[in-house]
């Protein structure tokens, strides 16, 4: 009997996902592009231009797709790309998160001032402000425990740990401390904003601007904490896996999509689910195994400018995104968590009526965001081997906001993906690097940068209005 596809199972399977027992392949792909032509365009407009790009900037530089270059195009890119993966979250459930990018400044200068002054944040802050910002770690526990949000709440308190115990200087540590800083100041937005009623873009741009002036009262204005003595904090972002850590990221990354991918089609096949055309998911696995195959391939061939040295390897910051993209994924695609998000995003009442907490849920994807965006931090300030009183600010938080955009995440909630955010901030560190490349003054990146990120959000704009009217 024929099945008829219903709006939910429409949401739940995308790219080339039909009914089996009803489509062929060729079928499900007619099906695809009918979809595309009724605006559900996705990340496609996003995909299309970075191979638009790709191909117009190796046609006008030779260095651009050298081996030096592109895996220092993946490192550059990569802080940002974080930030953005936390941001989606936000962008899911319809808000916006405007002070991501200067919370991650500022947990990246609590990571470097417990680094440089040997875990001793009283001395480096002063007793005035190691008990002002020891008081803010508590009330985001309270606010957390408030919220019945565990883990922030966990974190938090992690922080206060840390900062009171005056534990000597760990990289590792460093790192944590991070971590629990931007979840701190993720329960204090989340409960604004949830709790209160407060819009979200009137308290995140405020406190952008405080966590910008906590930046300054840590750092100093012109003040500058470097990191880059130690050796952990340091090859987070520069540093490379072995040739055979790198053959072994591809065997696991490669293998374990295949393995999901493949076990998650035959299972739904074998209880007559809905799931994509069987060659469609081979193709797709054969493809994601040949492009990680030669990338890495590529990546492990010598790479340095000077014959004397060695540079080869993937660099860690792709397994980092990787790890959080993978785990993103999960969490949105197969936890209920994830399906709350998508719910609340697509209508807060309906989802309020289900039985979802909905405040609970608004608050939890600020805390999402200020986390994630606090393991950005680590990565690029681990790049530039320091944090100083711009950190996080800037084009920070709009390269970021414009990653999850340009990558087809909606501004109108309820439809994103963490992938969205990769490949939109792989067009941004494409277009930023291409044009250094081309020596374009700081002008021409702005310009350019920003007619990409409108263009993406007339993109997003024009499809809702066409699957709107195709929906009628």
């Amino acid at each position: 009997m024929t099945q008829t596809p219903t709006a939910s199972s429409d949401r739940a399977i995308t790219d080339f996902g039909i009914d089996t027992t009803t489509l062929s392949t060729a079928e499900a792909v007619r099906d695809y592009l009918a979809r595309v032509r009724a605006g559900q365009l996705g990340s496609l407009p996003a995909l299309l231009g970075l191979i638009a790009l790709v191909i117009m900037f190796s046609a006008l530089s030779d260095v651009f797709l050298s081996l030096n270059n592109v895996a220092n195009l993946l490192a550059q890119g990569a802080g940002q790309t974080m930030i953005a993966m936390g941001i989606v979250f936000v962008l899911l459930v319809g808000e916006i998160d405007l002070s991501a990018g200067t919370a991650s400044g500022a947990a990246g200068a609590v990571l470097a001032m417990h680094f440089v002054h040997d875990g001793n944040l009283l001395g480096g802050m002063g007793s005035t402000v190691f008990i002002v910002f020891n008081l803010v770690l508590a009330l985001a526990v309270v606010l957390a425990l408030l919220l019945r949000i565990w883990p922030g709440a966990a974190l938090a308190g992690v922080a206060i740990v840390i900062s009171v115990s005056g534990m000597t200087a760990n990289p590792w540590l460093e790192m944590l401390l991070a971590l629990c800083v931007g979840a701190a100041m993720g329960c204090i937005t989340g409960f604004l904003v949830a709790r209160i009623g407060m819009p979200s873009f009137v308290v995140t741009l405020a406190l952008f601007l405080t966590w910008q002036g906590v930046i300054l009262q840590f750092i100093g204005e012109g003040g500058t904490l470097g990191i880059s003595s130690s050796p952990v904090l340091n090859k987070v972002a520069n540093g490379n896996l072995s040739t055979l850590g790198s053959w072994a990221l591809f065997a696991v990354g490669a293998g374990g999509f295949g393995a999901l991918m493949l076990g998650q089609h035959f299972s739904r096949l074998r209880r007559g689910l809905v799931t994509q055309p069987t060659p469609l998911v081979l193709f797709k696995v054969g493809g994601v195994a040949a492009l990680g195959a030669v990338a890495t391939m590529l990546l492990t061939i010598n790479r340095s400018p000077n014959p004397s040295i060695v540079i080869s390897g993937v660099p860690y910051v792709v397994p980092i995104v990787l790890a959080l993209l993978t785990l993103g994924t999960y969490v949105l695609n197969r936890t209920s968590y994830g399906r709350h998000i998508y719910a609340v995003g697509g209508n807060r009442e309906a989802a309020r009526r289900a039985g979802i907490n909905v405040t609970k849920i608004r608050a939890s994807v600020f805390i999402v965001s200020s986390s994630v965006a606090a393991l950005g931090a680590i990565v690029y300030s681990s790049k530039v081997g320091s944090v100083d009183a711009q950190a996080g600010g800037l084009n920070t938080l709009l390269f970021a906001v414009g990653a999850a955009v340009i990558g087809g995440t909606s501004l109108f909630g309820g439809r994103g993906r963490v992938f969205d955010a990769v490949i939109g901030g792989t067009v941004l560190a494409v277009v930023a690097n291409g044009l250094g490349l081309l020596r374009q003054p700081a002008a021409v990146v702005a310009i350019v940068t920003g007619l990409v990120l409108l263009l993406a959000a007339m993109v997003d704009a024009l499809s809702r209005r066409r699957a709107a009217t195709a929906g009628r």
